[in-house]
């Protein structure tokens, strides 16, 4: 709002009158509101995003009736604020009083302070620009905790709340997961679309396929499957607030930006297309355009303003002599408020004041009104007028309403030279793709059969586009058949709309090579689809270096087409890389060197045109045969994969002979697994008489040879290592042979003097219990000289990526539910003590600090039930009574050691509205803390200790070496784009402008539960 706020943005927008930068500061008397009988709001320096929402909340009169009925029966009076035993709701009363001004007070401007202080703002908030609909959220969850125990605390629930449902479909089953979510606003995307009509449909009709390397675990088939994903609107609210994403981030330039293209959105809006429910009356679907809060400047400052409708028609608006209305004109708007009534058009130019609270209603080419003058209707010089009776033209009656609204649609029909009629009877095409396109204009309540009728026979059918050209392999697009129950809805409740595409077939035409038929989808092959593919020659490894630089320069661009088959593809670049005398030596590899089929047509291997092949000497694999890749070893290096052709008929215990003879091996302790996408080795194959086909392995797949057998089915081989406490372990002679006599892999835990030591494996059976897993952990040689009195003295952890990741519950608990799996790496613990953990029990190390020093006495397991209460509160309430102290005496922290840092856990609660409460979004065991077994709590005594930093010397030398190590890898990145660098900073000159640090908005809410 000051200075150069807006230098980047070419332009700058300020609505700050001298001296309102300062609260309190009023130089004269406000003048009055004039013929305009609408009151403005000061802008406190940059509150104009506030300001903006706040008239349309005025203008609500739902809104605003709903909460003037509340009184100070319910709200307190605003003069007992101060008293500490009065519950006074301050921020409903301030709303309430800021109405009154606005509406009854004559008076040009209002002041938004007493309300910004009831927010709990300072002067670095009122000055800061914030994001409106960040706003808008925080100020609705303030409402509702403010309006608890009130009648009006189900306000901002029944006028602005709707819920969305996202729905899983399964292929193979058709098994429906379901997730429903809860709004108060819509934010749809800007970038890639042309407006909000379209943005939705991408959000509520478009399907996300799950497929080729994304599947989807169903959990009713439990197995990965292709699968659709979607989103419908289940509940609509009566005000639907649309939020649009205007700023993004350049990952490339490192910087925000704001998406500025033009973004079209109706008057009118009918939602039936994207909700689940399509059988309730019209008026539940539609909405009206009732407010836009528009954003000029760039994303890191600006001027926010808005347009209303004055629904109640509280004031009267004129355009000022210089501002020219223009009718008919899009907006760009950061955020649309619908409202179910009926259309009015928008307007171009704004209001000059700070908050435009009226919008002009005038149709873009309909004038009514006789007293309006020529100059605000937008007639100028040259203008084209038509007269209308509002009933007929030149004696034709002119039907008229919302449902005989045109629409212009473009009707596709084969060609005749597609179809051999060459004679003349049929229209040819213009751009040789083999259709005939035609624009056609039919009513939006025409129904889809009166258009069937109107354009062809009754036994043709019509589709509608699905895909376009390009979207799928080939180029191909795709159309859906029209279903008979269709054929009785409209033009405007099939959401169809100008521009939209329909093709129109008869059954013999299906015969013509240009249509298939698959279900109810149409794909037409057309000739404009035939591109191309490059195909690269990739000579033998064993050539020299001259001839293979010479070789590897082969490449040859064939001319291609979704069907044309991959055969045709190789005969043509062989023929022009003049390798016709060996055609059977060489095998087509798609990308990433994957064998491909010779025997499919490009689209039917997935394989996308104007892509490169390459060509390998090598057999050509059959239609069952599969060519795959594989290694030997857990870690096998990259690129010394073997290649190996076999059967998919073939046994995975066949395979993996033939697999050891290529790799001249032997032996009967091997095992296959299989790699998966991230190159990580994955489970092994359990079913070894399983056939290959069964097993799913694929054309491409790359198998890894482990040495060892695998246990029988239904059996798992765990990985058991020691945890050792070095400080303790010299008075147990027993674990220091066990540590000589082992060879171990010594892994360092979280906690200071102990580590982890390799033990060895076991076998046992997934069905078996706890109590049994440990009863097998003392059969290792490195326990059985440990004194372990009986099973209830060892606590096993399960570890991810070698560290401690939790403790196993429930000694009578199977391994299965225990999910471990097979591989698995768990850890034993001897105790002193029997042990027997609940469920929600949950174990952490507890550290008192040393009071004025930087330091902590040695920790001590301390168990948590967190049954009682997983909140903040809880585990301080627990920590209390162990140490014997109040839990006000009590600060706790939870220990970061991978950054060397601590995070403060605070005793206070924040108070949430009834709707969102849940224990579960309190629970420690939750976001942002996320406490497990183990984590490390530190504790200060604050009776004895003023010390409320929790960092400890080995935690800043860890900080120093982190930031070391970070400096090192930047010097290391920096050569590499120090060029880059020096052109950027060359085209910068002068000095730039320091940002301030971003703080997040918030409102202070007090508790009146």
């Amino acid at each position: 709002m000051f200075g150069d706020l807006f230098e980047e943005d070419g332009d700058g927008f300020s609505s700050s009158t001298p001296g309102t930068g300062v609260k309190g500061r009023e130089c004269e008397p406000p003048p009055p509101r004039g013929k305009i009988k609408l009151c403005g709001i000061k802008n406190q320096g940059g509150t104009c995003y506030l300001n903006s929402l706040i008239q349309t909340l005025l203008f609500t009169p739902e809104f605003r009736e709903e909460l003037f009925h509340l009184g100070p029966d319910e709200l307190g009076c605003l003069a007992d604020k101060d008293k500490p035993e009065a519950k006074v709701r301050v921020i409903p009363l301030e709303l309430q009083r800021l109405f009154s001004h606005l509406l009854l007070v004559d008076e040009k401007t209002a002041s938004t302070s007493d309300l910004t202080d009831s927010f709990g703002w300072t002067n670095n908030e009122e000055m800061g620009q914030q994001d409106v609909q960040e706003l808008n959220r925080i100020l609705f969850s303030a409402l509702e905790s403010s309006l608890v125990g009130t009648s009006g605390s189900s306000l901002i629930h029944r006028l602005y709340h709707g819920t969305l449902v996202n729905q899983i479909t399964c292929k193979e089953c058709g098994n429906i997961s379901e997730r429903q979510e809860d709004f108060l606003d819509l934010t749809v995307s800007v970038r890639g679309v042309s407006g909000l009509e379209e943005a939705l449909w991408n959000m509520f009709v478009e399907e996300e396929m799950f497929e080729g390397n994304n599947l989807y675990r169903c959990s009713r088939c439990d197995q990965l499957v292709r699968a659709a994903k979607s989103a419908k609107l289940r509940k609509l609210p009566p005000f639907l607030t649309i939020s649009l994403l205007r700023f993004n981030f350049d990952f490339a330039k490192c910087e925000r930006y704001k998406e500025t293209g033009s973004y079209a959105f109706p008057l009118t809006f009918n939602l039936r297309p994207f909700c689940e429910q399509n059988n309730w009356p019209d008026s539940e679907y539609s909405y009206e355009l009732f407010s836009i809060i528009i954003h000029k400047g760039g994303c890191y400052g600006g001027h926010y303003h808005v347009y209303i409708k004055d629904i109640d028609q509280l004031g009267y608006w004129e355009a000022p002599e210089e501002v020219k209305v223009k009718p008919k004109t899009q907006k760009r708007e950061d955020k649309v408020g619908e409202r179910k009534k009926e259309s009015e058009n928008s307007v171009d130019e704004e209001d000059p004041l700070s908050v435009l609270t009226g919008i002009l209603a005038y149709d873009s080419c309909v004038v009514s009104d006789d007293q309006i003058s020529l100059y605000s209707a937008g007639v100028s010089n040259g203008s084209d007028l038509f007269v209308w009776n509002g009933r007929e033209v030149n004696g034709v009656a002119v039907k008229t309403g919302v449902e005989w609204e045109p629409v212009l649609l473009t009707v596709l029909r084969p060609s005749a030279e597609e179809l051999g009629c060459g004679d003349g009877s049929g229209v040819g095409d213009a751009d040789g793709s083999g259709l005939v396109h035609s624009m056609k204009g039919f009513a939006g309540g025409a129904t889809l059969g009166t258009v069937l009728e109107a354009l062809g026979p009754q036994e043709a059918f019509l589709c509608q586009e699905q895909s376009r050209p390009g979207a799928s392999g080939g180029g191909a697009s795709g159309w859906r058949v029209f279903p008979p129950q269709d054929m009785q809805r409209t033009l405007r409740e099939l959401s169809l709309k100008d521009g939209d595409a329909l093709l129109l077939l008869q059954l013999e035409e299906l015969d013509s090579s240009i249509f298939s038929l698959s279900g109810d989808i149409v794909t037409v092959t057309t000739p404009s689809d035939c591109r191309w593919l490059q195909v690269e020659f990739c000579p033998q490894s064993g050539i020299k270096e001259e001839e293979k630089e010479e070789q590897g320069k082969k490449r040859s661009k064939v001319s291609a087409s979704g069907n044309m088959l991959l055969m045709e593809v190789k005969e043509k670049a062989l023929e022009d890389l003049h390798l016709q005398d060996d055609l059977k030596d060489y095998m087509l590899n798609g990308f990433l060197c994957v064998l491909v089929h010779e025997h499919l047509s490009v689209r039917e291997s997935g394989i996308r045109l104007m892509t490169s092949l390459y060509l390998c000497p090598g057999p050509v694999p059959t239609a069952t045969q599969l060519f795959l890749y594989f290694s030997v070893g857990l870690a096998p290096s990259v690129g010394q994969e073997l290649e190996i052709i076999v059967e998919e008929s073939l046994t995975v215990k066949e395979c993996l002979k033939e697999m050891l003879q290529m790799a001249k091996l032997e032996g009967e302790s091997w095992h296959l697994r299989r790699v998966d996408w991230c190159e990580e080795i994955g489970e092994p194959f359990m079913d070894e008489n399983a056939s290959l086909k069964e097993a799913k392995v694929i054309h491409g797949d790359t198998l890894v040879l482990v040495e060892g057998r695998l246990p029988p089915k239904g059996y798992l081989k765990l990985s058991v290592k020691m945890y050792i406490d070095v400080i303790d372990s010299s008075s147990v002679p027993e674990l220091n042979h066990t540590a000589e006599c082992q060879s171990i892999e010594g892994l360092a835990t979280e906690w200071s003097g102990s580590e982890m030591r390799f033990i060895g494996h076991v076998e046992i059976s997934e069905e078996a219990s706890l109590d049994d897993l440990k009863t097998q952990m003392m059969t290792l040689p490195a326990l059985q000289d440990v004194c372990v009195p009986s099973p209830a003295f060892l606590r096993v952890w399960l570890l991810e990526c070698k560290k401690l990741a939790r403790i196993l519950r429930g000694n009578q608990q199977t391994l299965r539910k225990l999910k471990l799996g097979n591989g698995a790496d768990v850890c034993v613990e001897r105790l002193m003590k029997e042990e027997d953990l609940g469920l929600k029990d949950l174990l952490l190390r507890v550290q008192m600090g040393v009071p004025g020093e930087k330091a902590y006495y040695p920790s001590e397991e301390f168990l948590w039930d967190t049954g009682r209460d997983s909140t903040s509160r809880g585990l301080y309430a627990a920590l209390a009574s162990q140490y014997g102290l109040t839990p006000d005496s009590l600060l706790l922290a939870k220990h970061l050691p991978d950054k060397h840092t601590w995070m403060p856990i605070s005793n206070w609660t924040q108070q949430v509205s009834k709707r969102k409460k849940k224990r579960k979004a309190e629970s420690l065991q939750a976001a942002p803390f996320y406490l497990k077994d183990g984590d490390i709590i530190g504790v200060k005594n604050l009776l004895i200790d003023n010390n409320k930093e929790f960092t400890t010397l080995e935690d800043e030398i860890g900080q120093q070496r982190l930031t070391v190590e970070a400096d090192n890898h930047n010097t290391r990145v920096r050569p590499a784009t120090g060029e880059c660098s020096q052109d950027i900073g060359s085209k910068k000159s002068g000095p730039t402008k320091n940002r301030k640090p971003e703080v997040a908005l918030s409102i202070n809410v007090g508790v009146f539960r």
